[in-house]
Order: structure tokens, then sequence, then C-alpha cells
């Protein structure tokens, strides 16, 4: 269980810094009140986390040695893929990233007759949501939660994801500011690899 959590909460956490959803819920967040945007962007994420596992489960089905392989190939394929992007990033990647928030934001804005604390919760809900439908770390959670504790990658993935949010509404820009798109996408490729290699080592003199 700790081994599932700590591969939830550490690959969840460096995946979603400088993410969409990180610039979602950090731009609202210098709009409206933080407590309703860290809430809705938390709800939304949690409930992503949930649907996650319960993909996962039904992928468990499958015969173990085929999900053990499918989740050290799916970390393998991640890791070398993030390795390969920050080797090519530029230092306008990150702006481009925000900017595309700021798109999505004002989009929806503009459909809001008046803005209250419901509307404000909607919209961090509604925006982080539809962001992370179909995200790396999704897949990484389904993958997590098909060959590991389920529990502990539910917890952990929860708070890696709450944890990513509170620092987007509290700090958000600082954080740009201070870690490059490039390192931390450069570590996020690292960890991948990292867990890749324990799941293979596992695999091979430990069995399923």
């Amino acid at each position: 269980m700790l081994t599932a959590f700590t591969a939830a909460l550490l690959l969840t956490t460096i995946s979603e810094l400088g993410d969409k959803t990180f610039f979602i819920a950090m731009i609202l967040a210098m709009r409206h009140p933080r407590p309703i945007v860290f809430a809705g962007a938390s709800a939304a994420l949690a409930l992503m986390t949930v649907l996650s596992v319960l993909m996962g489960q039904v992928a468990a089905l499958l015969p173990k040695p085929y999900v053990a392989w499918a989740e050290i190939l799916l970390f393998l394929g991640f890791g070398l893929k993030l390795l390969h992007d920050a080797s090519h990033m530029s230092t306008q990647s990150a702006l481009e990233g925000c900017k595309e928030a700021e798109v999505e934001i004002a989009q929806v804005e503009t459909k809001l007759k008046r803005q209250n604390y419901w509307s404000v919760l909607g919209q961090a809900f509604g925006l982080t949501f539809l962001a992370e439908w179909g995200d790396r770390t999704q897949f990484t959670t389904i993958a997590l939660a098909a060959a590991n504790n389920v529990v502990g990658v539910t917890v952990g993935a929860i708070l890696g994801h709450a944890l990513c949010a509170f620092i987007a509404v509290q700090c958000g820009r600082y954080v740009c500011g201070y870690f490059s798109e490039r390192t931390l996408t450069g570590i996020g490729g690292g960890l991948f690899l990292l867990f890749a290699g324990v799941g293979f080592v596992e695999l091979i003199f430990h069995g399923v």
C-alpha cells in the first residue's frame, strides 16, 4: 500500500505542476476567491481520480502478467516522451500553456451573465474536469490502480492533485517563475522511468 501511495503521490504531483489544470486554477484564483477555486478544482480532480481508479479495476480483470507489463510499458513510454519533450522545450512553452488556459476561461466567462460563488465553483470544477479528461495523469492512475493497492493509489493521487491545486491557487505565479516547465517535465520523465524500472524488477524477481 505504501508503494502504491508513494508512486501515485509523486507521479501525480510532478505531472500536474505546470499542466493546463494548474494554469486554470492559478488564473481563476487571481480573479476570484481562492478557497472557492480550490474547492472546485480539487473536487473535479478527486472525481477524476475515483473514475480512473474504477477504470483501473476493470483493467485488473485481465491476467496479472499482462497488467504488469502494460504498466511498465506505459510508464516507460511516458518517461521517454517527457524527456524528449523536455530536451526540445523552449522557454516560451509555459507561457503558451498559460495562454491556452486564459482563452478557455475567457470563453466560459463571456457566457456567464453574472459571477457568484456558485458560478465560480462550477467554472473551476467544469474547466478542471474537462482539462484532466484524457490527460497523462488519468492514464497513470488507471495503470497504477490496475496493478497496485487501490486504496494507496486513490489516496496518493487525490492528495497529489489537491497539493497541486493548493500550490496553483496560493503561489502559482511564483512556482512558474521559479521552476521552468522544462525542468518539471524532465523530473516527471525521470520519475516515470524510475517506477517503470521498479515495476520491471518486481516482475522479474518476485513475479505477480
